[in-house]
């Protein structure tokens, strides 16, 4: 755990106290942007993935209703902590755009309190952020969790297109992008899904890295405890080679082996 900052005053502007649902908190995260994030996992989603390993953020029920200033009062704790390391505030989910001011409550507390900050969102909701909530964001962990219209229906039960819009967005205003992909046998894994997902990320210009992500069980319990039944309870991880040769049609596509991981 990220060690607290105890005298640094929770000052926080009146106007952040917006309340919302926060599923849960991470204080010492490696994984979502870089040095070391704060992480805010807040509740509700607009997909129903069907490899989702948070399915109990996916509902907005499932979490404790708090104010922003409340969670940035708890983030500057650790901002200076936070600021050595490279690192900042991630907010994730579920889907932040789901909440959308109460996410731009928190963003707007942690760029005062001179904090990188980042986004982890599928784009599906990417309609609810203006541009004033753009400025607020440093990355985007932008999830395009396919490249074909059908298939991303069949894995999320959502529309495709208003994850390539946003990504369009965020390239014109020149924001940076982080791409995730999962890779899900026998659902996203297809050849021609995986190109379409390489070419599209490679035509924005804005995306300096790729993360190939193998699909995984770690979150098959979850499923369980929530009394749901696992779509996925019967497919394996894919295998090594299916994880190359997806990273080598990103490669093909114009990145470089170094940004592909």
């Amino acid at each position: 755990m990220a060690q607290k900052n105890e005298s640094a005053p929770p000052a926080v502007p009146a106007e952040n106290d917006v309340r919302g649902i926060v599923h849960s908190v991470e204080t010492c995260g490696t994984v979502d942007g870089p040095g070391i994030r704060y992480v805010v996992f807040l509740s509700g989603c607009s997909l129903r993935c069907r490899y989702c390993h948070n399915p109990d953020t996916s509902f907005a029920a499932r979490g404790n209703e708090t104010g922003a200033a409340e969670v940035v009062a708890d983030i500057a704790r650790y901002a200076d902590f936070l600021r050595g390391s490279g690192g900042g505030v991630t907010l994730s989910g579920g889907d932040p755009l789901f909440q959308i001011e109460f996410s731009r409550a928190i963003l707007a507390g942690c760029k005062k309190l001179g904090l990188h900050t980042a986004l982890d969102t599928s784009g599906a909701l990417g309609g609810n952020a203006d541009d004033a909530f753009l400025d607020l964001v440093d990355l985007t962990l932008l999830d395009v969790k396919s490249g074909v219209p059908a298939t991303y229906r069949a894995a999320t039960g959502g529309d495709l297109e208003p994850t390539l819009a946003f990504a369009r967005r965020l390239a014109a205003r020149g924001k940076k992008i982080w791409l995730r992909f999962v890779l899900v046998p026998g659902l996203t894994d297809a050849e021609e899904n995986v190109r379409r997902v390489a070419e599209f990320a490679a035509s924005l210009g804005n995306v300096e890295r790729v993360d190939v992500l193998p699909f995984h069980k770690l979150g098959a319990f979850k499923w369980k405890e929530l009394g749901l039944r696992d779509p996925l309870e019967k497919t394996a991880e894919p295998p090594p080679e299916s994880v190359v040769r997806a990273r080598a049609a990103f490669v093909a596509a114009g990145f470089s082996p170094s940004a592909v991981k």
